[in-house]
């Protein structure tokens, strides 16, 4: 699941192509028509689905819709890769402990929106990334994996958000190559 330029996405997609993660993307699904994400799958020839939460107000109804594809589609694990949208119980339970999520911060620390703009303004020496299991309360999920990059003299947004989006691309693939799937088991 993605909402803007799908570098995530890219990066699980090169991890596949190189044996570095053992899996399989289905499908993407995104909410931005015509976003970066959406470009990508078509240029690497994986499937795309388009769900406009601006067509689909209601979240839980999206959330149905999401859980539907996933099932149609036979998806053991979801990843939200960018995916800008809170996500309601529907989606949660009905992939639960098996919705995965990557964020702009070392969690528990700066939660929610703008993560990178929070690390900043409280004035951190270290931020980074984190892979997390979805669960209701935002971005408290159970941690997976993650990556310190520390916050230099003279940082601005965009110099951060790069350097901590270089790390999800190397984090994000090695933490879903770690999983151990209990989903799988008896």
């Amino acid at each position: 699941m993605a909402s803007g330029s799908g570098s995530n996405f890219e990066a699980l997609a090169q991890a596949i192509q190189t044996g570095t993660l053992n899996a399989r993307i289905q499908r993407l699904v995104v909410n931005n028509p015509g976003c970066g994400a959406q470009q990508r799958a078509e240029r690497l020839g994986i499937p795309v689905s388009v769900l406009d939460h601006r067509l689909i107000k209601d979240r839980r109804e999206l959330d149905g819709e999401l859980v539907r594809l996933f099932r149609a589609d036979q998806v053991e694990l979801v990843v939200m890769a960018g995916w800008m949208r809170i996500v309601t119980e529907v989606l949660i339970s009905g992939y639960s402990n098996r919705l995965i999520n990557i964020h702009p911060s070392l969690l528990p620390s700066f939660r929610g929106l703008d993560a990178i703009g929070q690390a900043l303004e409280a004035g951190v020496k270290v931020t980074g990334c984190t892979v997390h299991i979805v669960t209701e309360e935002l971005d408290a999920g159970p941690i997976l994996a993650q990556a310190a990059v520390p916050v230099l003299d003279g940082d601005d947004h965009a110099r951060l958000a790069q350097r901590i989006q270089q790390q999800e691309h190397l984090l994000l693939p090695r933490a879903l190559a770690e999983l151990k799937p209990t989903w799988r088991q008896g």
